[in-house]
């Protein structure tokens, strides 16, 4: 018989220092719950980091390592490593769950190398599209046109001129056991694909997406809301990705417009402000139902 949520043990305590609304912390917990007590959880640095680490305290009720920005992947390589030579590997496993930034960024050579070597090691971006933790810059992983501090909405500009890296497909890319997106919004997908990871042998990449209240502008009692609008309008797909083929996605049971999931966020505001904005919100549709039809989401 399946445990509900609230009946999974707890291993991510209360009392953490995130902002409140935070997808970061729902998905430390969710995770938790899916992989029980026997799991060595790597971190980066980050928003998770930062929370979850204040002097003398940790909410942390498994073993937890930080590592650098840049090397958690190698970090984590060498755990399963450890574990594989004292025969513990099938007992106890290794999980990363970093920031994007740490992800797409500063950890990609770490991870590539993760990835080519097949550790096993199963690796949980926390996708909230930008480095939330120091004021909201840019990255890879930035959605098109979105405004953040480092490439600002202005006279001169629509927000991130650069599409977001297509991150699942480098991985694939490196043939490795395991490649899933999901969401906070669907909490049992999201379980699921964890457990499914874990139980693979070699390495496995989740891209989870996580709206951030704070650096998209949203009230944060909306978070799931928003993470949901996000996969019914077609821009964050769910999908999963085995020996190199999809073998499954998450069909959008009510399909809604790029524009209505956009609105909410007020990193977008000024797209809805001018006429070149109108245009480019109708490319970001086009991106949307591009991702529909090549994935069969309807």
């Amino acid at each position: 018989m399946k445990r509900s949520l609230d009946q999974q043990e707890e291993l991510f305590a209360p009392g953490h220092r995130a902002c409140p609304g935070c997808g970061e912390a729902i998905l430390c917990r969710m995770v938790l719950k899916t992989t029980g007590r026997n799991v060595i959880v790597v971190s980066p640095t980050g928003c998770i980091e930062t929370f979850t680490s204040p002097y003398l305290y940790s909410p942390w009720r498994v073993p937890w390592i930080h590592p650098l920005f840049e090397n958690a992947p190698s970090i984590a390589s060498g755990i399963a490593g450890v574990l594989k030579a004292k025969g513990m590997d099938k007992e106890i496993k290794v999980v990363v769950i970093a920031g994007d930034g740490a992800t797409f960024d500063i950890g990609l050579g770490a991870l590539s190398g993760m990835f080519e070597r097949g550790d096993n090691v199963t690796y949980i971006c926390a996708d909230n599209e930008a480095y939330g933790n120091t004021g909201f810059q840019r990255s890879a992983a930035t959605s098109l046109r979105a405004s953040t501090t480092t490439e600002p909405a202005g006279k001169l500009s629509l927000g991130k001129s650069r599409p977001k890296k297509n991150l699942p497909a480098i991985a694939t890319a490196h043939g490795i056991a395991y490649v899933a997106t999901t969401s906070i919004a669907y909490p049992r997908d999201l379980q699921r694909k964890v457990k499914k990871a874990l139980n693979i042998d070699g390495a496995k990449y989740i891209e989870v997406s996580i709206p951030c209240c704070s650096g998209w502008g949203f009230d944060p009692k909306l978070t799931i809301e928003v993470a949901r609008l996000g996969v019914q309008s077609g821009l964050v797909p769910l999908y999963e990705i085995e020996a190199g083929e999809i073998t499954k996605v998450h069909k959008i049971k009510k399909r809604v417009s790029v524009e209505e999931y956009l609105k909410a966020q007020g990193r977008f505001r000024h797209l809805f402000q001018s006429e070149k904005g109108k245009q480019e919100l109708v490319k970001i549709q086009e991106v949307a139902d591009h991702n529909i039809e090549r994935l069969g989401l309807l």
